[in-house]
């Protein structure tokens, strides 16, 4: 009598070659640097633009705006160079997707100046008229709280000393707070008075928008 007679046998049999296969075509491959390309052009995101990412998610930004741009010739014409797998090297979670509520943000930094941005916060209607984003301009009047910053970059691996997040934090806050900021008095039109000599969460996740894609941009313009 062979294994197929035997159901308790053949079942434990099927699942041990079940587990072999998803470990090998799964697992194995998820850990090879082959699936993991990395680019020294691509540089992990800094203090401020974590915290940014991380209001970017929690506000639920990502339900409306995609952040991958396929390589689709309207979406290329449209949104700029296509993704590349290493852009996401240091993402946890990824943004993906393909819902386009709004625009893809893949390629938006440096798209537009950090002005722009405060103004769009503010009130996205004042740019888009037809625009269906709800504002977004209690940002500005709330404090970045960066008390986890550091236990986030270890945990992240980003490469970056205590020393290092804390001189990224100080270094974006007084670039938004120095009255030769090229973007002040749209940051002071919605930035309460009292709040003016701080990082706040809109300062972050405007940020965290400036660094999408300027990376590969970078990359290409010296190709």
């Amino acid at each position: 009598m062979g294994v197929y007679s035997k159901p308790v046998l053949f079942a434990v049999l099927s699942a041990a070659v079940i587990l072999v296969g998803t470990v090998v075509t799964v697992f194995i491959p998820m850990l090879m640097p082959s699936t993991q390309p990395v680019s020294d052009y691509v540089k992990p995101y800094t203090a401020v633009e974590l915290e940014g990412r991380d209001l970017y998610i929690r506000e639920g930004c990502n339900n409306c705006h995609t952040q991958t741009v396929r390589p689709l010739r309207t979406e290329v014409l449209r949104y700029g160079e296509y993704s590349k797998p290493e852009e996401f090297a240091y993402d946890r979670p990824f943004l993906w997707g393909s819902r386009r509520t709004g625009p893809d943000l893949n390629r938006v930094g440096g798209k537009y100046p950090d002005s722009w941005h405060y103004k769009h916060m503010q009130s996205p209607q004042g740019m888009f008229e037809k625009s269906n984003m709800p504002p977004y301009g209690w940002l500005a009047e709330a404090r970045l709280d960066t008390r986890y910053t550091r236990k986030k970059i270890s945990i992240l691996g980003y490469g970056y000393s205590p020393d290092e997040v804390s001189a990224q934090i100080e270094a974006y806050k007084a670039k938004v707070t120095d009255a030769a900021y090229e973007s002040k008095q749209s940051r002071d039109e919605v930035t309460p008075e009292e709040l003016r000599g701080e990082l706040t969460e809109m300062d972050a996740i405007i940020a965290y928008m400036q660094k999408l894609g300027r990376d590969v941009k970078n990359l290409e313009a010296e190709r």
